[in-house]
Order: structure tokens, then C-alpha cells, then sequence
């Protein structure tokens, strides 16, 4: 069960922590950590330097690269014979980030990832299908973890194809799920493509690992009649479960007893205030393995200042809105792919799936914008193209190829979708 006298129990309380908490990873991370002690000693600063929160902006960043470089143990914060796990990202972008784990930091992970089930409304009577992987990919021990302690029923399915995810719903009787959005999506129309909705028991959803918009949700819930809960998270902090929106759904709570959240301008690594669209930066509080410092995530999102309503002392964020390396130039605009959806979410006829196609000829740039129109779309696709290519040349600048295609048209995954095709010469 999840520890309730641990959690803080007002604001006050809360930022009384994060204060506490910092000062202690910043002394344990030089102590204990030849990158991070070189890193301050560049910087001039010292952990007898540091008195608050007041101090944090004082700290150097600590960059996405500078992690890559380390690999393997470079990060290493205690005795290798204190690491019970090792989990490492996927290595998309080139060598993996590998995290380490003590058993206080599994046994952590495993509190927040309870808190995330318990806020979506998830009970020790309630089973759970995880269809995320498990192995090096931190999201199906993650899951798993914080079922457990909660004290629900995992179902460990994994990444498994669609038959046996359907087969085990139905004959399991799982009352909530965990997965990808683009897998909740597919998963949702075979459901009601095979008839078979009237025979699963979900009504919980918990989402995560790529960002997605209110288009996609609205139509997750209305397909499968659940209600859907926005997780955060990335191997870095553990993986999932650093934070999850309540049933308000007025943004993400993180974990603000673990973490200290940040949004700077990406371009000057100045603070930007609550509100207002930044990267987010992340100082962990009590990860012993390997602490971060101020971490840049690339991740796009803003911070809110007040209280939510449903009375929470976990301060919160919006969901995720895009990342700094998903922007993409066209003709000298810059553009993220959040814009993109966001405009879509807003305009009556359209799906939610898109792909943006990037070309080059004879030294221009073109852009063609591929969206799917909304199932039983009976108006004209060609004035559908019309109205969202004027909305996009009106709210961002640019002037995209727009091809309306059918529901259903445009590829489904069962993991992360691809959405933007950059295919111009380098």
C-alpha cells in the first residue's frame, strides 16, 4: 500500500522537503561522483555553497549528452555493490543512457508508481493489463512495480500483438490498462472493429511514453468507454511514473517530495515564469544510484502556480507539449509538432493521426500535411484541406500541402508513432 504519512501535507510542507532534498543530493552527488565533482568544481560552486532552493538557479545544468558520454557507469553514486538494476533507454538518438538502481530507489520508484495508479482511481481490487515492454525499457517494471505495491493484480502481458492483448482483456477481465497512445488508439478501434466492447470490463487507462493530444484522448475514451490518465516519466528519473494528472485532469502532479521541476527558455537557459512555455529541468531529491542535477529533458511544458482543485499539495504542470528536438524548420519557421496537433484537436471533421512529410526540390522546401478525416466524415475532403491549411497559415506561418485522407488510412503502431518525416538533404 502506498506510505501516507510520507507524503507532505501542504504546500509549506512541500517546499520544506524539496529544500532538505536538495541540499542532500547535491552533497551526496560530490561526494560520491567524479562527474558531478568536476562539474562543480568548474562551476565554482561548492555543496557548502548551497542553503536552499533559492540557491538551485546556481547549480550548472546537467545535459542529455553529458549522460550519453558517461555511459556506462560514468554517473555511478554509490558502490557498484550497492546497484540492485540496471535499466538503459531505447538509444534512438545514438548511444543508450543507462540508469542505476539501489534498492531505495526501486522501492521509491515503486511509491510513485503506486501514487499514479491510486490517482487514476485504481484499487487493490482492480486488474491491471501491462502491454508495455519489459527488459532494459524501464516502463513494464515500472508498471508492474507500482501495481504490486498498491496491491491490484498485474497481467503482465508485454508488448504482445493484438489477438492475445484482446484475448487475455476478455478472458482476464482487466478493469485498467497501461500502454502507449498510439497503441490505446489501435487497440481501441480492433476492439470495436471486432464487436467485441460489450465483452472487456476496462474502465481505467493509464497512458503515456510520447505526447498526445485531446483529440487522441477524446477519441480513446469514446471508443473504449474509459476514462484516461496522462503518466510522465522517462528512464533518467527512473522511468515512468514521475508524475500523473488527477481526475480533474487540469494538468500533471509530479512528485514534488522526489523532484524539482523547472522550465527555462530553451535558447538562454533563463527561467521563464509559471505559465509561460519552457523546457523542463529536473533536480532529483533522494535518488541515490544516480542523482541528477538540474537536468535539461528537452521536454516542453509549462508550471503551475496554483493549487488544483482537487486539493493535491503536488504541485503541478501542464501535460507535455512537444520537445526541443522534435522542433522542425520550414522556410525559416520554426514549428513543433504540438502546434500542428493542437490545430487539428481544434478543427471539426478531423481525426486525430497525421504525418508530416518534409521534401526538398531544386532548393525549396515543401511540406505535405496528411490527416485523417473523422470516421463517417460525409462533407467535402477538399474544403476539410482548406479550412486547416488556412488555420495553420494563420497561427504559424506556413503554407503545408494538405491531403485529407480516410479513418483508419494512415499507419497504426504498437509503440511510439512517427509522425514527422524529415526527407530534405541534410
Amino acid at each position: 500500500m502506498i506510505n501516507q504519512n510520507s507524503v507532505p501535507k501542504s504546500r509549506d510542507e512541500m517546499l520544506a522537503v524539496q529544500g532538505k532534498g536538495l541540499l542532500w543530493t547535491v552533497k551526496h552527488a560530490y561526494d560520491n561522483c567524479p562527474f558531478y565533482q568536476k562539474k562543480l568544481d568548474d562551476a565554482g560552486i561548492s555543496p557548502g555553497d548551497i542553503h536552499g532552493l533559492d540557491d538551485l538557479t546556481r547549480l550548472p545544468f546537467t545535459e542529455k549528452e553529458e549522460l550519453k558520454d558517461a555511459y556506462p557507469f560514468g554517473l555511478m553514486s554509490v558502490p557498484e555493490k550497492d546497484i540492485v538494476r540496471i535499466h538503459a533507454s531505447s538509444g534512438t538518438t545514438g548511444k543508450k543512457t543507462v540508469a542505476y538502481y539501489t534498492q531505495k530507489d526501486l522501492d521509491d520508484w515503486a511509491e510513485m508508481m503506486a501514487r499514479c495508479w491510486h490517482f487514476a482511481g485504481v484499487t487493490p481490487e482492480d486488474r491491471v493489463q501491462i502491454t508495455v515492454g519489459y527488459g532494459l525499457w524501464t516502463a513494464g517494471a515500472g508498471f508492474q512495480a507500482g501495481i504490486e505495491k498498491l496491491g491490484a493484480m498485474a497481467i503482465p502481458v508485454g508488448p504482445a500483438g493484438n489477438d492475445l492483448q484482446m484475448e487475455m482483456l476478455i478472458d482476464l477481465e482487466a478493469t485498467a490498462i497501461c500502454c502507449t497512445s498510439s497503441y490505446a488508439l489501435l487497440l481501441a478501434e480492433e476492439v470495436n472493429k471486432k464487436g467485441i466492447k460489450d465483452k472487456i470490463k476496462l474502465r481505467v487507462g493509464v497512458i503515456g511514453s510520447e505526447r498526445w493530444g485531446d483529440k487522441m484522448r477524446a477519441r480513446i475514451e469514446e471508443l473504449l468507454e474509459i476514462e484516461t490518465f496522462d503518466i510522465i516519466g522517462m528512464t533518467e528519473t527512473y522511468g515512468p511514473g514521475t508524475g500523473i494528472d488527477c481526475n480533474q485532469h487540469q494538468g500533471i502532479h509530479y512528485w514534488s517530495d522526489y523532484f524539482i521541476f523547472e522550465t527555462i527558455d530553451p535558447d538562454t537557459g533563463k527561467a521563464v515564469a509559471p505559465g509561460e512555455q519552457g523546457e523542463m529541468v529536473v533536480t532529483t531529491l533522494k535518488k541515490e544510484g544516480m542523482p541528477l542535477i538540474r537536468y535539461r529533458t528537452r521536454d516542453i511544458t509549462r508550471l503551475y502556480a496554483e493549487e488544483c482543485s482537487c486539493g493535491s499539495p503536488f504541485f503541478r504542470l501542464d501535460r507535455i507539449l512537444g520537445r526541443t528536438d522534435d522542433m522542425f524548420k520550414f522556410r525559416g519557421v520554426i514549428c513543433f509538432p504540438a502546434q500542428i496537433d493542437q490545430l487539428i484537436s481544434n478543427t471539426e471533421g478531423l481525426d486525430c493521426e497525421y504525418q508530416v512529410i518534409l521534401n526538398r526540390d531544386q532548393g525549396r522546401d515543401s511540406m505535405l500535411l496528411r490527416i485523417e478525416a473523422e470516421q463517417g466524415f460525409c462533407g467535402d475532403r477538399n474544403d476539410l484541406a482548406q479550412t486547416i491549411k488556412n488555420t495553420i497559415k494563420a497561427k504559424i506561418g506556413i503554407s503545408p500541402q494538405i491531403e485529407v485522407v480516410g479513418c483508419r488510412e494512415l499507419p497504426r503502431t504498437e509503440r511510439k508513432t512517427k509522425r514527422v518525416f524529415d526527407e530534405r538533404e541534410h
